[in-house]
């Protein structure tokens, strides 16, 4: 776990002090029209021109996507993938697969030495740890089957950054230096990421000019351009030349996939969210489908018995998803089963109030680990289309290097595979075959764009980064807006707490739990572990900043977006219009 504990430790340091995120939570951000929350000032700037302009959220994610591939490249990207959620105002629901695939020379044995153990960093650092990138291929299967704009101006901002450059802020600039030492062992990486050779600082314009040709290439061609043509061969040549296994053909193989959402009901409101690769969505209404036999706002927030409850819970949902979720097209899982209220129900009989129940009695392989490197957005339009979507380059800036001639920042994707199952990885953890890699095989994920309906009528878009926190993060801000009636921003900048199936700890942000709160769990067998902050929720709430307030028309007040950003990272906003 000490890899994992350094990499959230990097994460806390550039994160707000405690006190500020527990200060008393500022009113959401309101609008009448339109709402994007995302990471970067200038992504969240190109989603509302695309808003104002008449396009809908599905055009506004693909401006908002390519514009945090330019400001926000720790995460942001065209380098790596993710998944997309998406509602239109008229009930249709999507779910847009862009998750990373193996290239085709992957082996399950890839990251083992000839006497079978894992070589430290060998699927995190470097070229052989890059997946097939996917963001481009789902941007634009989104865009074409739901968006109403061309390719071209949705992307001019992102190409305007990149060329022109942008000015530095402060959290830009410490961003940026998180990754200096890995990007001067990298010359194409040093060339865009270092300053002649020193981290850039705040107030220095940085200009990305390679990457604005790329962008200016995918603008023009697409699909074809970046899967088909001179992109694909420079990724391919540069992965040749540094001990990669991509190749062009590999590119061209490559497709996004539009899936089923997982949904399911809590409370009178319907949740839709993310299916297989990702366990997010199973997480989320697996756990939430326990936790609906418990009365949670009466119980009171972070009390000890409804702490006990959520993590037996996780327990229970995380144990699931590590035995039996995979990629979907390799793995078949019976989903509508481990949501079903009957099965939630018989989870939730084996539960004790009185004590903990030890993850080690539920057998088989433990839980992998995942980068927390991820970015998330959320966008509503005028109309009520709504697009959740969460992308990744897995650890922060993924694999630390660059495809040369083209700007690209590769993710380390490889690295949510099993690098050997049913054994310890270097971080102490383990995993079944399901995860095993294979070519051709999307690496299971925790990412959860999520949108929540009630009544038939959109009522929340949110998601978050965090890596196997991304679903306890998701779903504690929405059990703080429905079952503790917070504000939006109270719901988020909420201390929150962390469980799963492995390690059989609680893990716990400053000031989330009293001492008298961890004396009852420690009583009823619980483990407890203080942990940095590793999420930030980027969530937009429709009708009012909170279920119970609702905006008074009669004082001139029209405003039915609400937009929060978590302050636990010192970038990213919501606008609105």
């Amino acid at each position: 776990m000490r890899a994992l504990r350094n990499a959230a430790a990097s994460l806390a340091a550039l994160a707000l002090v405690a006190s500020q995120v527990q200060a008393a939570a500022p009113a959401p951000v309101a609008a009448e029209h339109g709402m994007v929350v995302s990471a970067h000032r200038f992504a969240s700037q190109a989603g509302i021109d695309v808003l104002k302009s008449g396009g809908d959220a599905v055009d506004a994610a693909v401006a908002v996507a390519y514009a945090l591939a330019v400001t926000f490249p720790e995460a942001g990207n065209i380098g790596g993938g993710g998944f997309m959620t998406i509602r239109m105002a008229d009930g249709r629901t999507s779910f847009i697969d862009f998750r990373e695939m193996a290239p085709g020379k992957a082996s399950a044995a890839m990251y083992q030495d000839k006497n079978g153990n894992v070589i430290p960093l060998l699927s995190t650092r470097g070229h052989l740890a890059v997946g097939i990138p996917g963001t481009v291929a789902g941007l634009e299967l989104a865009r074409t089957k739901y968006g109403t704009r061309a390719r071209a101006p949705l992307m001019a901002a992102a190409i305007a950054l990149a060329s022109k450059g942008f000015v530095l802020d402060q959290g830009d600039a410490d961003m940026l230096t998180e990754g200096s030492e890995d990007f001067a062992k990298d010359p194409a990486s040093a060339a865009v990421f270092l300053n002649h050779g020193k981290p850039w600082q705040a107030g220095q314009r940085w200009i990305q000019a390679d990457l604005g040709k790329t962008l200016l290439a995918i603008a023009q061609g697409g699909n074809q351009a970046f899967y088909n043509g001179p992109i694909a061969a420079r990724i391919a040549a540069s992965s040749r030349r540094h001990g990669g296994i991509i190749t062009a053909a590999d590119f061209a193989a490559y497709k996004a996939v539009e899936r089923k959402p997982i949904e399911c009901n809590y409370r009178g409101f319907h949740v839709i969210s993310a299916p297989p690769p990702s366990s997010g969505g199973v997480v989320v209404c697996e756990t939430l489908g326990i936790l609906e036999g418990y009365p949670l706002g009466s119980l009171g927030f972070h009390s000890a018995i409804g702490v006990h409850y959520t993590t037996e819970a996780l327990r229970r949902a995380f144990h699931d998803r590590n035995i039996q979720l995979g990629d979907p097209d390799f793995v078949k899982a019976d989903t509508t089963k481990l949501i079903s209220p009957a099965y939630t129900a018989e989870l939730r009989a084996g539960i004790s109030p009185d004590k903990a129940t030890p993850s080690s009695s539920l057998p088989g392989p433990g839980q992998g680990k995942e980068g927390q490197s991820t970015t998330h957005f959320s966008i509503v339009d005028a109309a009520g289309n709504a697009v959740a979507l969460t992308y990744t380059l897995n650890d922060w800036f993924g694999a630390r290097v660059t495809a040369e001639g083209t700007g690209i920042l590769l993710n380390d994707e490889m690295d949510d595979f099993s690098a050997k199952p049913g054994f310890p990885n270097m971080y102490g953890l383990v995993e079944g075959t399901n995860n095993a890699i294979a070519p051709g095989k999307r690496p299971l994920s925790s990412m959860t764009p999520t949108i929540v309906t009630h009544d038939g009528k959109l009522a929340m878009v949110i998601g978050t980064p965090g890596g196997s926190h991304i679903p306890t993060g998701v779903l504690q801000v929405m059990i703080n807006v429905i079952d503790y009636d917070m504000t939006l921003t109270e719901a988020v900048d909420a201390p929150r707490i962390h469980a799963q199936w492995l390690p059989d700890v609680i893990y716990y942000e400053k000031d989330s739990l009293s001492a008298d709160t961890m004396a009852v769990l420690s009583a009823k067998g619980h483990q407890l572990e203080a942990m940095p902050y590793w999420n930030q929720i980027a969530a937009i709430l429709v009708g009012g900043p909170s279920l119970k307030v609702k905006p008074n028309a009669a004082t001139g007040n029209h405003a039915r977006y609400f937009g929060a950003i978590d302050p636990r990272l010192p970038m990213g906003n919501a606008q609105g219009y």
